[in-house]
């Protein structure tokens, strides 16, 4: 008797596993992947943006005649040009990030779905 009370509790134990903490928990580390990529991209992208400024600043701090001003200015354009080309580059990255994490998550979903209905199909 007590090892079918042993195999039931097992039985259960395997299907707990594999309806819900399983799947939560390779949810779990789809989500966690996802969240530290996305903070380095962020991240990294601030860096850049912060370096730019910094560096920008610094060059308005050694304009010291007419002429100095007219090459600080024409080099904020470049600095804005190339800012906004990396503005549109990161933007694009993110949304790369974003439709991975859905296929991902589409995909687990469906393992899942998959597993369940075979598990299922076993216990009848």
């Amino acid at each position: 008797m007590a090892t079918n009370t042993q195999n039931a509790f097992d039985q259960v134990n395997k299907q707990f596993e594999t309806f819900y903490t399983g799947p939560a928990r390779a949810y779990a580390a789809m989500a966690m992947d996802y969240t530290e990529q996305l903070v380095n991209t962020q991240m990294s992208f601030t860096k850049a943006y912060v370096d730019a400024g910094f560096a920008q600043t610094r060059a308005m701090l050694d304009v010291r005649d007419a002429e100095g001003f007219r090459s600080y200015v024409e080099e904020q354009q470049k600095v804005v040009k190339d800012l906004g080309e990396r503005l549109k580059g990161d933007a694009e990255k993110v949304v790369a990030l974003n439709q991975d994490f859905a296929k991902q998550s589409q995909q687990l979903v469906e393992e899942n779905l998959k597993t369940a209905s075979k598990t299922a199909g076993q216990t009848k």
